[in-house]
This record gives C-alpha cells, structure tokens and sequence, in this order.
C-alpha cells in the first residue's frame, strides 16, 4: 500500500488508477472498456476529463453504460464540505456531552452569585456594595481573561497552548480547556475555605479569570457542526446551562440552610473536576489545523469524524477554505470591513449580559426582601446596621421555577431563529425582555411576579444564545476565536456594573433600576437590525 501524501485523505491514492500517473501508453478500465491514455508517447496536447470520456463513449460497446462513468472535474475539497457531507453523527453528540458539562460548570459558578452575597451578608455582615464587589470581581476576571484565551486560541489552536507561552508558569504540553477546568476546580475549593472576605475576593476573580476560557469551547463546538444543524445545536447547548443553574439552586436549597454557603462552594466545584479530566478527548479544530498549514492533523480528525458517523470519507485534497489574514490579531476586529459589526455586536453582548445577570440579582432581591430581619447588635463596617435577608425554602422555590424559564426560552429560540433570521430574533427578544422589566413596577403579587420573571428569563436565555449563534458565524475563521473572546470580555464589562444596579440601587428605587435595564434592552434592539450582515443558512466565514 502506498504511503499517503500530505492533504490527500486515506484511500485517496490507493485505489487503483485513481488520482495517480500513468506511464504513457498505459491503460485504464472504465466501464468495462480498455482507454489508452490521450498522452501516449507525449504526442499531442493534454486533453480534458470530459474529451477523454466523450473519444470513450464513441467507440464504446452498445451495452456500455452511462452511469458506470463518474467525471470528478474538481478532487478538492474544504473543511465546510467535509463537515456538511460527514454530517450530524455520534461524533457530534460526544462533543455536545463535553462541552455541555464546562457550560454547566459555567453555570453554576454564576448562579452561585445570587445565592452568595445574601448569605455574605447575614454571616459576615458585609454592605451592598460589598455584596456587589463579590459578584463585579469575578466578571473582571473574566473580561481580563477572555481576550488573552481567545488570543491563543487563534495563535495556537483552539485546544492545546503553545509551550511556549505557557514556559511561564512552568508546565507544559497541557491543553487550554483542560487547564482552566483544573484552576477553576482548586479556586472553587479554595473559595469555600476563603478566612476573610479579602481572600474571597481574591479566589472569586482567580475563578472568574478561569471561566473566561469557556467562550472557546462554544467556537470549537461551532466548528465541528454542519451549516443545517448549527443553529440549533448552539441554542440547545444553552440547555446544559439552564441544567446547571437548577442544580445549583437545588443545591443551595439543600446545603446552604444547614452546612452554609462554605459547603455550597466547595461542592459546586465538582462538575469542574469531572470537565477538566474528560477534556484531553476533545479534537482541535479541523479548521485552525487547515488554515495554519497542518493538513494532515486535519484530515485525521475529518477521518475520525467519518468513523464516528459511520459516513465514507471523502476522496480528494483537503484545501484551504480561503485566506488566512491575521490570525489572532485583535486589531484586524477593527479593521474596514468587520468595525462596524464588532462596535454593534460588543454593545450587544454587554446589555445582554447586564440584562441577564440583572435579571438574576433582582430576582433574589425581590424574593429575599419579604424575609428581612435585623440582627440584633449586628453592624456592617460602615456603621449600619444589618439587615439580613436569608433566604427562605419558597425564596428557593421561586427561584427555581424563573431558572426553568430558560428551557422553553431555548425551543422558542430555535423555533424562530431560523425562521426570522438572526437580527430579528434577537432585536425582538431584547423589546420583549424591556417590556417584562417594566411590569415588575405594576405589581407587588407574588404569583404574578414570579410570572413576570419567568417570561423575562426565558427571552434573556434565548437571546444570549442567539448572539453565541451568530458571533461565530460572522468572523472569519482566523478571527473567530479572537472575535468571540473580544464580545464576551465587554460582556463581562456589563456583567461588572449590573450588581450596582440590581443590588444597590434597586434597594432605593425599583423604578430607577428596572428603567435602566428598559432603556439598555432598547438600544441594544436598534443595535441588532443595525448589523450588516445576516447569517442564516450561511456557512461559516472563511
């Protein structure tokens, strides 16, 4: 068996007579017919596929047939049509269950957040501003963080770190995701040991600077997805979300009232553990691999896709889907022709966030502030006196039915976004969510509040989803990592300023807080129909 050249997939060349020299004046069998070669001997110019088979069928036997004949004028073929014609298989469905637990994981390290700061507040007496610094640290490890994962990603793959960049802190040879699930298990098992709120703090933004590495696994996951499935498939990954913000709030239920919120750390951070040792398994992007020149790396994870999906390979040279351009520069975002789309999509994924984790900070607000006593002798730092606001089982109750909002806000999301497009979808799902932040002021009915917030969960769900769609879809392959980091680091900007609005000033005006989160969805809905581009049913930029 010959060995297989650079870029020609397995089989390619082993097949006799396909795809490789002939001698002149040797013969072919096609079709039952002997062909010689129109080269032969060097006399005459070379000659097309189509004249050979065409001077074939003239002399050909009566009972020769058409269809044995098969006229590849093109054996080249890209990572997209590779991935379309090897479709959605059981290759697809491993990677959904890994990337799936590190978007749990995610999950639950923010819902915690919701549940912390009122327990914070009884146990150590700290302010409202200190509860808000708990939850603004962590989103600015994750802003300082999502832009240097993205970076390296594109630089040096989706997956592994060069060894280089990591010689700094004395490993190597470790993958990205596997590293940032081990730092987020040990600062998650720290935190719950944390002796002063300084060390908490501390802990809390370490955790924050690790979770900014999951974003990558979204735009790994994207990759390996064909164009008719990958909507769907990316809004469904928000389902492993909404499952590990239930579990979390379950969790606390069950820990937090008789173990404290120490045992609720430390036990949340065990999905990490199990994400970071299932990890190593997890491809490298068959497109990064083409486009930095290592095709054969490519054509074995196309290979084992094939393999997978039980689909045969496809014959041909693996080529590169298009230019390259500067891979993993940030500055390329603000070039000609992708600046107005990176300013509006940044603006977009900050008032995403901010509505979302709005949404969730209020939500304990609201339901933790019909349970407020005052601890006798208890004093914060600043001299006011404690108003703690634990939170009681129908508080936790409540809170787990608005997180189950964000099953149904994903099928509605699939349902609609390909049907209305990507802009659409999510310029009307921020009006939607304004209008539900508006009508909490209307009503002091706990039955109806608790309806109002499922609704507005449900929406900011789907349309954080959406954006994860259509972010990837939009950059080009050498920008895409770089692109999605650059989007979720001015998410987390707006992630660290929501506290000071769902936690501070929604305790002195309601009003004030949910007009806020009114006037930001707003803009953002303008923002989106302002996109230039709409992606439904396109493949991914090269």
């Amino acid at each position: 068996m010959k060995p297989r050249r650079v870029g020609m997939a397995r089989g390619y060349e082993e097949m006799d007579g396909a795809n490789v020299p002939r001698p002149p004046g040797s013969t072919a069998t096609v079709g039952g017919a002997a062909v010689v070669d129109a080269i032969a001997g060097g006399a005459g110019p070379p000659q097309s596929p189509g004249t050979v088979v065409g001077s074939m069928l003239a002399g050909a036997a009566p009972e020769f047939e058409l269809a044995s004949v098969s006229v590849v004028p093109d054996d080249t073929y890209t990572v997209t049509q590779a991935v379309n014609a090897l479709g959605f298989g059981w290759f697809q469905v491993k990677l959904s269950l890994c990337v799936g637990l590190c978007w749990m994981a995610d999950s639950m390290e923010m819902t915690i957040l919701s549940v912390l700061g009122p327990a914070l507040h009884c146990d150590w007496g700290i302010s409202r501003y200190q509860q808000a610094l708990v939850t603004t640290v962590v989103f600015l490890g994750m802003m300082l963080s999502s832009t240097f994962w993205g970076h390296l990603s594109d630089r040096y793959g989706r997956k592994p770190v060069s060894n280089q960049c990591i010689r700094i802190i004395a490993i190597s040879h470790l993958y990205a995701l596997t590293l940032c699930g081990v730092l987020l298990f040990l600062y998650g098992l720290l935190s719950s040991v944390a002796p002063s709120f300084g060390w908490l703090l501390l802990l809390r933004g370490l955790v924050g600077f690790a979770i900014g590495c999951v974003p990558q696994s979204v735009t790994l996951y994207a990759e390996f997805l064909p164009t008719k499935q990958r909507a769907k498939c990316v809004v469904l990954l928000d389902c492993f979300w909404a499952l590990g913000a239930c579990f979390e709030v379950a969790l606390a239920l069950a820990v937090t009232p008789t173990l404290g919120w120490r045992w609720l750390l430390g036990l949340s951070a065990a999905p990490l553990f199990i994400f970071a040792i299932i990890t190593p398994w997890l491809p490298e992007s068959a497109r990064y691999h083409v486009t930095s020149g290592q095709s054969d790396k490519a054509l074995n994870t196309l290979e084992q896709i094939a393999k997978d999906n039980r689909r045969p390979m496809l014959l041909g040279r693996l080529v590169v889907e298009g230019p390259s351009g500067s891979r993993g520069s940030f500055k390329a975002l603000l070039g000609s022709s992708l600046r107005r789309t990176t300013l509006l999509l940044w603006f977009i994924w900050m008032s995403c966030a901010f509505c979302y984790y709005g949404l969730v900070l209020m939500s304990t607000e609201l339901f933790g502030g019909k349970n407020k006593t005052i601890i006798d002798g208890g004093m914060a730092d600043d001299g006011i006196t404690i108003d703690c606001q634990p939170l009681a089982t129908t508080d936790y109750m409540d809170l787990l039915w608005t997180t189950l909002a964000e099953f149904p806000g994903i099928f509605a999301t699939i349902y609609v976004i390909e049907r209305f497009g990507r802009k659409k979808t999510m310029a009307l799902q921020f009006l939607f969510y304004a209008g539900c932040v508006l009508m909490i002021t209307v009503t002091e009915v706990r039955v109806f509040l608790t309806i109002i917030l499922f609704m507005a969960r449900g929406v900011i769900a789907g349309l954080f989803q959406a954006a994860y769609v259509y972010t990837p879809e939009v950059y080009p392959t050498a920008l895409r990592s770089v692109g999605v980091g650059g989007c979720s680091a001015l998410a987390r900007l707006g992630a660290m300023a929501t506290p000071y609005i769902a936690q501070v000033l929604f305790q002195s005006s309601i009003w004030s807080a949910v007009t806020v989160y009114g006037i930001f969805a707003v803009c953002a809905s303008v923002a989106c129909m302002l996109l230039p581009y709409e992606t439904r049913g396109a493949d991914l930029a090269h």
